[in-house]
């Protein structure tokens, strides 16, 4: 304790240059945070997706290509299977081409209050009052703020997708309130039925079937049935667990392990060898300054020591500054994706690697400082 204040003193004798030190160290490991945060934190949340949901799809794998709404009977009726679903959608606006609207047409179905609550879940009496109104859609809440929307409303949704009298206006009510997993969605959820009868073209398809599973360790075995079926059909089938599509998605971005690894990369070693050089300058200024702690009674253990606790400190502070702004960023990114948050393990390998960083910095110039002769040092004053 008795070194505290000498070793503060140290840290503060050039306040510039501290500082400086200090904010190239906090926006590098905000980098850091942030891109291997988000990068383990969206893995984590694509794993931790229900294991007993599968997702089918057509084997074409295009967002025009569609499955026959019939499918749904011959998937209840293969083994394992304990609830099936169907979706499609449209896009569309409201009053401006940039207020975009996601109509998403539902099953009537009472599964979509608990099928999939990373995308919406809904109370009974609002998926009530959407089944028992056929205009009815279910708003969200961004939707109803952003667009000044309420209960009981008659919206007009203008969309490419035509209604049987060719025209492209949509009119629907508004009877309930559904909570997205995405708090930004501006989605709406109408009545499948009601917009397949409606539409113009592609009736009677959908865009995707969600299976729920009775076992969990059964759902490769499913999925594989389920193809199997479908197979040499006019409309072949892929299925997967939704937290593997998930995956797929994200991988489809690009290497972005590799892309994360090397940036991250790049700027920790650009950190290290700035805050080396740094370290170098600040001994050489302080020559004269350690040949006189030397004189007093200082050894060479404890001039290396205080050399490199100062830098230690001053890496550690900056590193918790940034990994703070850092993990001060998921609860907005997790208005884009539900359950994401500042994994702790990337703190703790943030924090690791200040350490290591700020050791391997130092160690050239504490060494310098460690080896200095007292006499060599004192004639510099």
């Amino acid at each position: 304790m008795k070194y505290l204040p000498l070793i503060w003193l140290g840290i503060w004798r050039k306040p510039v240059r501290t500082t400086l030190i200090l904010l190239q160290v906090a926006v590098a490991f905000a980098l850091f945070g942030v891109l291997q945060g988000m990068k383990t934190g969206v893995n984590r949340v694509a794993a931790d997706l229900a294991a007993n949901i599968l997702l089918v799809r057509s084997s074409l794998d295009s967002a025009s290509s569609l499955l026959p709404a019939t499918y749904a009977d011959r998937l209840r009726s293969i083994p394992g299977i304990k609830t099936v679903a169907f979706l499609n959608a449209f896009g569309a606006t409201y009053q401006r081409s940039n207020q975009q609207v996601s109509v998403i047409g539902l099953e009537k179905s009472d599964a979509w209050r608990t099928l999939l609550p990373y995308f919406v879940t809904m109370r009974p009496k609002d998926l009530q009052a959407l089944q028992a109104t056929r205009t009815g859609v279910l708003i969200t809440p961004y939707a109803a703020r952003k667009y000044g929307w309420h209960i009981g409303d008659r919206i007009p949704l203008m969309s490419s997708t035509l209604q049987n009298n060719g025209s492209g206006t949509w009119i629907f009510d508004v009877v309930g309130m559904a909570n997205p997993g995405l708090k930004i969605s501006t989605n709406v959820f109408a009545n499948y039925d009601y917009l397949d009868a409606a539409r113009a073209m592609h009736k009677g398809t959908v865009a995707q079937f969600f299976v729920a599973v009775s076992d969990p360790t059964q759902a490769t075995a499913v999925s594989a049935a389920i193809d199997r079926v479908f197979a040499n059909s006019a409309s072949e089938t892929t299925t997967q667990p939704v937290s593997v599509f998930m995956q797929q998605q994200l991988g489809k971005i690009g290497n972005l392990n590799f892309v994360i690894r090397s940036v991250v990369s790049a700027v920790l070693v650009a950190l290290m060898f700035s805050i080396a050089t740094m370290m170098m300058q600040t001994v050489r200024e302080r020559t004269p300054e350690l040949g006189v702690m030397k004189t007093v009674g200082f050894g060479d253990l404890a001039v290396f020591l205080l050399v490199v606790v100062e830098t230690l400190l001053v890496c550690v502070a900056g590193a918790l500054i940034g990994l703070g702004l850092a993990t001060s960023i998921f609860p907005v990114a997790a208005r884009f994706l539900p359950g994401l948050s500042m994994p702790g393990v990337v703190l703790g390998l943030g924090m690791l690697g200040a350490v290591l960083i700020s050791l391997i910095s130092v160690a050239l110039p504490a060494s310098r400082a460690a080896r200095l002769q007292v006499v060599a040092a004192l004639v510099r004053r």
